[in-house]
């Protein structure tokens, strides 16, 4: 009996695949957690705070993302004991018509002299911070988005 096993351990050794022969088993200790209504809560509220993703927040409290987006879906149509709440939406935007410069004796220099004349194609991004991006319509996107994430770091 001796002579067999030492024959198939040979022969799974001599091969580059050969599994190990210890099998380690792992149980789980633990039950699922139930979480409180004001822990959601918290939870969800994290998502929401500027630079914080789901993924990071769901790893933070050992939770799956399914299960966090289950909650803000349910904090939302305010199943979590608070009113609801309306779900976020993209900013507005506004079209304005070109700027054109102001006609301005030579000798005196225009109202807004980095105003440049209106081309098609052309935009003009004014962020929050009072900074203004003005782009072609060549501009490359991977740059562009470069650029605002830049402008947009504290």
């Amino acid at each position: 009996m001796e002579i067999e096993a030492e024959v198939a351990s040979a022969h799974t050794r001599s091969r580059m695949s050969a599994r190990s022969e210890v099998v380690e088993v792992v149980t789980r200790g633990e039950r699922r957690r139930a979480w409180s209504v004001d822990q959601k809560r918290l939870i969800v509220t994290q998502t929401m705070q500027s630079g914080a993703t789901p993924t990071e927040v769901a790893r933070r409290w050992g939770i799956g993302t399914g299960l966090l987006y289950t909650w803000r879906q349910q904090f939302y149509a305010g199943e979590l004991g608070q009113p609801p709440v309306p779900a976020p939406a993209f900013a507005q935007v506004r079209l304005a018509p070109p700027v054109e410069p102001e006609a301005a004796p030579p000798d005196q220099p225009l109202a807004r002299p980095d105003t440049a004349p209106a081309t098609p194609g052309r935009m003009e991004i004014m962020l929050p911070g009072g900074a203004v991006v003005r782009v072609g319509a060549d501009v490359d996107g991977a740059a562009l988005r470069r650029v605002l994430v830049a402008l947009a770091s504290p």
